[in-house]
């Protein structure tokens, strides 16, 4: 069991002990402590927007969020089962000074989560994540009395609002993509994007074959949107004669796609085919982080535009988009920031853009991925026992490869002529994630088993 306490919010696994686990007591806590937070900046009437994915526990996570909320006297806009960049972009819709998504994104049916967003929809920063993570180990808080409770006001209509903002968005192309006559197969892994994913293609006129759309958090399979959990997907792609698939995560902030042959798109190049799609109506800077795939540099070159690495974590990206005006940014791992309407991962907005880029180029996802420059990535991770101090083996690495080409802003990262390692603690989880990319997948693996057996040999 575990309890991971991140400077943007808290995750774990519910139930068990408290102060070891997500329980009630820890929820309660940590919500609190958000509140105490915004109460110092914020001395009118407050308002919090919250919602949640699909998962088990999320009602019972959001009561409590909820109910908490309203004991530190701030008012509550519940938009219930809903996507995360849903939420983020109903903060400043109602002029709310803040927002929490209770969801625990990829990981599995066990976890969830409270995702913490500051007035402008967007995650908190490091030093306001510090500071709440100081108030709830002090614990010195002070409840609401009775006449200052805060209210619960029920929206039900915010993805609705979303899909309109997204096809009003200039680039978006609703009537060549109408034209398409397309046939797409959704995997919403019971979560909320069985509910967004559809709806936003029905509004394209787009024949939709839904696949675990079912909203009851039973998540048929491993929830990471990753080739070796969408089996399912790729075989009914093929059985439905459909020209695509499309997979996200319990909470519709990561976007995969499937080709019409069943084939795995690359969840790398989400965002590359829709930077190449934006960065055909303007040219810009775009950003992504350092386990994302090297393609993203080749294609802004191409366009003119100029390409910025930075650590993990949509929080850097996003403060690296607006420091060099990046056109389009966003992970490797599929999830697409477009700030024309937030700075957040976003898969409805992914959707929109990749299939104007279709009806642009006319042409099937398998012939578009051949236009691509061809990098293979192997993303893997080892457990971190008791004994295992994840900092000391970093430290190793970077010494031993100090006189490569080397970046420590996020881990280690190690760029090599044809290839590339990077080396990080996760945010979320007790591992070291160790992502590799070359030329071919075999030398991709290769590069991951030589440093996996090379930390092995520390401990």
């Amino acid at each position: 069991m575990t309890l991971i306490k991140s400077i943007s919010g808290i995750r774990g696994t519910v139930g068990g002990e408290p102060k070891n686990n997500l329980t009630p007591l820890d929820i309660v806590r940590f919500t609190t402590a958000y509140a105490q937070w915004l109460k110092v900046y914020n001395k009118n009437i407050l308002t919090v927007v919250t919602g949640r994915d699909a998962r088990i526990s999320g009602p019972m996570v959001q009561s409590l969020v909820n109910q908490t909320l309203v004991g530190m006297g701030i008012n509550v806009i519940d938009l219930g089962i809903s996507t995360t960049p849903t939420i983020a972009i109903a903060v400043p819709i109602e002029k709310a000074q803040g927002g929490i998504i209770l969801t625990a994104s990829h990981n599995p049916i066990e976890w969830n989560a409270l995702k913490l967003l500051n007035e402008t929809g967007e995650v908190i920063d490091a030093e306001d994540g510090k500071k709440i993570l100081e108030f709830a180990k002090a614990q010195k808080f002070i409840y609401a009395e009775v006449g200052d409770l805060g209210n619960i006001r029920k929206e039900d209509n915010y993805i609705e609002k979303h899909l309109k903002a997204t096809l009003s968005l200039k680039h978006v192309n609703v009537k060549g993509i109408k034209n398409l006559g397309f046939k797409v197969v959704v995997d919403g892994v019971n979560s909320s994007g069985g509910i967004a994913i559809p709806k936003l293609l029905e509004e394209l006129n787009i024949e939709v074959v839904k696949i675990h759309c079912t909203i009851n958090g039973q998540f048929p399979h491993n929830p990471e949107p990753l080739k070796e959990n969408l089996s399912d997907l790729c075989e009914a792609v093929i059985s439905n004669k459909a020209d695509l698939g499309i997979a996200v995560d319990p909470d519709v902030d990561r976007l995969v796609f499937v080709d019409e042959k069943g084939e795995f798109f690359g969840e790398e190049y989400t965002l590359v085919a829709c930077a190449d799609f934006i960065l055909s109506k303007e040219t810009g800077p775009t950003v992504s982080n350092l386990s994302s795939t090297r393609a993203l540099a080749d294609i802004t070159h191409k366009h003119g535009g100029s390409y910025t690495a930075t650590a993990v974590g949509e929080v850097n990206v996003v403060a690296e988009m607006k420091k060099v005006g990046a056109v389009i940014g966003g992970e490797g791992n599929g999830g697409v920031i477009y700030p024309k309407l937030h700075y957040g991962r976003d898969a409805l907005v992914g959707v929109a853009l990749f299939l104007s880029l279709l009806a642009e180029k006319k042409q099937s996802l398998s012939k578009l991925r051949l236009t691509y420059p061809v990098y293979f990535m192997s993303k893997n991770k080892i457990l971190l026992e008791q004994d295992m101090d994840a900092d000391l083996i970093l430290d190793a690495i970077a010494f031993k490869y100090k006189n490569e080409k080397i970046s420590l802003i996020d881990g280690v990262k190690i760029d090599f002529p044809k290839h590339w390692v990077h080396l990080r603690k996760s945010n979320t989880e007790p591992i070291i994630r160790i992502y590799t990319e070359a030329e071919n997948s075999e030398a991709a693996d290769a590069l991951a088993e030589d440093f996996i057996n090379q930390i092995k040999t520390l401990f």
